[in-house]
């Protein structure tokens, strides 16, 4: 059997792990704070953090007391919408070649492609960040195992 490569951009990875950090943490976190607990470059962090405050999922506070924390509460917040925010979902709406005769009906195989990313989005849309984060006593996110 073999395996599939489906993977996210690092961008969105980056992303989630910052919003699943702020989600798992309150009062407000320093971008130096939250690239190193999620190993994320901090030049790079900022720039997602920016992606995440226009979109209304973070609010930044300078100065002595400040850092970011998460707009709404984590249970209000999708594994869709920090996705989005740094990089919107596209779905296949006309045919990806060009065709003229396909035009907005998509052949089968485009069909069942966007339908998979419909899928996924719901999936996505339907995964609070609390959710993600909501598990007391099992495997945490960006946390090493207690205990061993």
């Amino acid at each position: 059997m073999s395996r599939s490569n489906l993977q996210f951009s690092q961008t969105i990875e980056y992303a989630l792990r910052a919003a699943v950090w702020l989600a798992d943490h309150e009062g407000g976190q320093t971008t130096q704070q939250i690239a190193e607990a999620t190993q994320v470059p901090a030049s790079y962090l900022s720039k997602v953090l920016q992606g995440l405050r226009r979109a209304g999922l973070v609010i930044g506070q300078r100065g002595q007391g400040g850092g970011f924390t998460l707009a709404r509460p984590a249970a209000e917040i999708s594994v869709l919408d920090v996705m989005d925010a740094v990089e919107p979902t596209r779905r296949i709406e006309t045919c990806p070649l060009g065709i003229p005769s396909h035009g907005v009906r998509l052949c089968p195989l485009h069909r069942k492609l966007d339908d998979a990313l419909g899928h996924l989005a719901k999936v996505f849309a339907d995964t609070s960040l609390a959710e993600l984060v909501g598990t007391r006593g099992k495997l945490r996110p960006l946390c090493p195992v207690q205990g061993g």
